[in-house]
């Protein structure tokens, strides 16, 4: 690859950052989006199969100004053939800043995401549920509030903006998401390719995978090397999934 194409590298602070996140973080994930011409190239030369991804409906909630959004806060809950889930994520946070009780909580995680040039640290508090509830809910047969639970809502008081409770926020939503895991020939591990379909006809294509904190670096080279040898383009401007979606659905609003 030419050095135009390389992929951007961290600056030493920032290295130094990443480093220390990761000594208190619970696990780390790779992110790269593919810029939307080279994704039929990428589906092509990485041999992902479409009939076997999971369909999937991703909403969010926020105010439709996305107060929430503003102050670090994601909320949303996912519908899955399987299963439900909901969380509530706040970013970005400090490990070594956040209280034992809430580390010590099921449910609580923190989780590194680090993509080409960048890298944030979150904390998430998430639930399962059946298959059906986030469907009653949005039909009205439920209360959105009743899609998290007391850990979630006690988690989303504390981080907040005052004045903003979960039964005041907007529905936005639905993303389809078709999510793909699999385990490319040639790699050592496994890749999970994510295709979000906003409804203007516009997408996102992410590539991630999961390492455990103490590998990260290693499993970055090594999956970046891999990419590159395949043709992927780890230069291209990365593109929120979330952000994208709430800047969409807050404009619909407006």
């Amino acid at each position: 690859m030419t050095e135009a194409s390389a992929a951007p590298r961290l600056a030493p602070e920032q290295l130094e950052e990443l480093k220390t996140l990761l000594q208190g973080a619970d696990s780390v994930e790779l992110k790269l989006t593919v810029p939307d011409g080279d994704q039929r190239s990428a589906i092509r030369a990485l041999k992902m199969d479409p009939l076997e991804a999971e369909v999937r409906q991703v909403f969010f909630f926020d105010t439709p100004d996305l107060l929430l959004n503003q102050h670090g806060v994601i909320v949303r809950a996912r519908r899955t053939p399987k299963a439900d889930d909901s969380i509530v994520k706040l970013r970005p946070v400090v490990p070594s800043e956040l209280s034992a009780d809430l580390r010590s909580n099921k449910g609580f995680g923190v989780e590194v995401d680090a993509m080409p040039g960048g890298f944030v640290c979150s904390g998430r508090m998430q639930a399962k549920m059946r298959a059906g509830k986030v469907k009653e809910a949005l039909a009205g047969e439920r209360t959105v509030k009743s899609l998290f639970d007391k850990k979630q809502r006690a988690f989303f008081a504390d981080c907040a903006p005052d004045g903003v409770s979960i039964d005041q926020l907007t529905t936005l939503g639905p993303i389809f998401v078709m999510k793909l895991k699999f385990s490319p020939s040639g790699y050592d591990g496994r890749l999970v390719a994510e295709l979000w379909l906003y409804p203007d006809g516009s997408r996102i294509l992410e590539l991630s995978t999961k390492a455990a904190t103490t590998d990260a670096f290693e499993v970055a080279a090594r999956t970046r090397q891999f990419l590159e040898q395949h043709g992927i383009d780890l230069s291209g401007e990365q593109q929120t999934k979330t952000k994208t979606a709430l800047e969409y659905f807050s404009s619909e609003l407006r």
